[in-house]
């Protein structure tokens, strides 16, 4: 796994990640109910989340938290020869730059954890 670090632009948070699974597998990870739950485990808003846009198995677009300011999560992977880069954009949503990093925390241990789940077996 390696994590490039990035700054926290003002319009939310980005993170750039590589896992050593195929694209598909990751992609997999996050719009399967089963696969997100495994990783992201039962968080009431993301309950709600909602695919805005999927380009299998390269993007995908996901509206969570509801009205009135909804945050937008925008998830890009890019394939490398059986390894995939994630590019990962939380914006949108009204938190304050210290929620921003908290929040950038706490998607870092998700991923954390994806990556421990997609290294020692394929997600079923």
């Amino acid at each position: 796994m390696t994590t490039h670090p990035t700054p926290i632009p003002i319009d939310g948070i980005t993170i750039v990640r590589e896992f050593d699974a195929p694209a598909e597998q990751v992609f997999d990870a996050w719009v399967s109910e089963h696969r997100f739950a495994s990783w992201y485990g039962e968080h009431d808003e993301m309950d709600a989340r909602e695919f805005v846009s999927i380009e299998r198995p390269r993007s995908l677009v996901i509206a969570a938290g509801g009205q009135p300011h909804p945050v937008y999560l925008t998830v890009l992977l890019t394939d490398l020869a059986g390894r995939t880069r994630m590019t990962f954009h939380q914006g949108g949503g009204s938190l304050p730059g210290d929620e921003l990093e908290r929040a950038k925390a706490g998607w870092q241990g998700f991923f954390d954890v994806l990556d421990r789940l997609l290294h020692e077996a394929p997600l079923d």
